[in-house]
C-alpha cells in the first residue's frame, strides 16, 4: 500500500473515531434538555454566528454544532483525497461519498429537530419517529466511515455483498433494531426520570403512562434477544471461518455484546444517569462498528478465501 493510501487510511480511522464523541455529545444535548439552547434557529445560534456569554444549554448546543461543522469539513477533505489517489469505481471513493451524504443528512435531521421543536421536553409522536430516523442515519454514517477506512487499509478494491454470510447480515439488522429501541428508551428516561426502580417499573406498566414509557419497557427484552442472536452469529463465524482475522473480529463482537448487556443492566439498576447512558451508547457504537467490519470481512472472504480469487475461479470455470 502506497504512502498516500496509508495516510488516508489513518485519516479515515481517525475521522471515524472523531465521530464517536460527536455522537455522544449529541446524546448529551438530548439528555441535558439543551436541544433548544440556540432557540429555533439553524445553522446559527439564536441568529448569531459566534454568540457571547452563553448559558449552559446554549454552550452545549453550540458545541455540538461546532463539532459537527468540523466533521463536515474533514469528511469533504477525505472525499477529495480519495478521488485524488484512488482510481475510478474504487470502493474507497464510493464509501467516502456515502459518508459525506449521510453526514449531510445527519446535519439536516439535526436542523429539523431544532426547527420542528422536537427538543427539550417535547413528548410528541413526531419526535419518536424523527429520533428513529436520526438514529438510523447515524448508524449508516458510522458504517460508511468504517467501510471507507477498512477499504483504504486493504488491497481489495470491491467486495461482493451477496457473499456476506446471512448470519452477519442478520446481526447487523438486529443491532440496528436494538439501537432504535434503545434511543427511544433513552428519550423515555429523559422525559420521565424514575425516582426509584420500583416506581419506574410501575410507570412502565401503568395504562395512563406515555407511550415513551412502554417503549422503554420494550427495549430490555429486544436487547437481550438481539444480543443473543448477535453472539450466536459471531460464534458461528468463530467455528466455521478459516480466516484468523475474521475469527478475531467475531470474538471481539461477542465480548462487546456481553459488555453491552452488562452496561444496559447497570443502566436500569442505577436509573439511567446521563454518564451511564453515554457509556451505553459508546459500547453500542463500538459494537456496531465491529459488526460492520465483520460484515466486510465476511463479504470479502468465504471461509478464508478472498472474494476476488473466487471471482477469478468462477470466470475460469465459465470459460471452460
Amino acid at each position: 500500500m502506497s504512502v498516500g493510501r496509508s495516510q488516508l487510511a489513518r485519516f479515515a480511522w481517525g475521522l471515524l473515531a472523531y465521530n464517536i464523541p460527536v455522537i455522544l455529545w449529541g446524546a448529551y444535548v438530548r439528555a441535558s434538555y439543551s436541544g433548544d439552547g440556540c432557540g429555533a434557529n439553524w445553522p446559527f445560534c439564536n441568529g448569531i454566528v459566534l454568540p457571547q456569554h452563553m448559558a449552559a444549554p446554549m454552550a452545549i448546543e453550540f458545541t455540538h454544532r461546532a463539532t459537527t461543522s468540523l466533521d463536515v469539513i474533514a469528511t469533504v477533505a477525505m472525499c477529495v483525497w480519495a478521488f485524488v489517489i484512488y482510481p475510478r469505481r474504487h470502493a474507497v471513493r464510493r464509501c467516502a461519498v456515502l459518508s459525506l451524504v449521510f453526514l449531510l443528512i445527519e446535519a439536516a435531521l439535526g436542523a429539523g429537530l431544532v426547527l420542528l421543536r422536537y427538543v427539550a421536553k417535547d413528548q410528541s409522536a413526531g419526535r419518536a419517529w424523527y429520533l428513529s430516523a436520526h438514529l438510523t442515519n447515524t448508524m449508516l454514517l458510522l458504517a460508511a466511515l468504517t467501510a471507507t477506512a477498512w477499504f483504504a487499509n486493504r488491497t481489495v478494491e470491491q467486495v461482493e455483498f451477496q457473499r456476506m454470510q446471512k448470519t452477519v447480515a442478520g446481526a447487523l439488522g438486529t443491532a440496528l433494531i436494538v439501537s432504535i429501541t434503545g434511543a427511544l428508551a433513552a428519550l423515555g428516561d429523559t422525559l420521565f426520570p424514575a425516582v426509584s426502580l420500583a416506581r419506574g417499573v410501575a410507570q412502565d406498566f401503568s395504562r395512563a403512562s406515555s407511550g415513551f414509557l412502554r417503549l422503554r419497557l420494550l427495549h430490555p427484552a429486544v436487547a437481550v434477544i438481539g444480543s443473543a442472536y448477535i453472539i450466536w452469529a459471531a460464534a458461528c463465524i468463530v467455528r466455521e471461518s478459516n480466516s484468523r482475522e475474521e475469527r478475531d473480529g467475531a470474538r471481539l463482537v461477542v465480548v462487546l455484546a456481553l459488555l453491552q448487556i452488562g452496561v444496559g443492566a447497570l443502566n436500569i439498576g442505577l436509573l439511567a444517569p446521563i454518564w451511564l447512558q453515554l457509556a451505553h451508547l459508546f459500547v453500542a457504537d463500538v459494537l456496531w462498528i465491529s459488526l460492520v467490519v465483520l460484515g466486510l470481512q465476511s463479504a470479502s472472504l468465504l471461509y478464508g478465501r478472498p472474494a476476488n480469487e473466487l471471482r477469478r475461479e468462477e470466470a475460469t470455470a465459465d470459460r471452460r
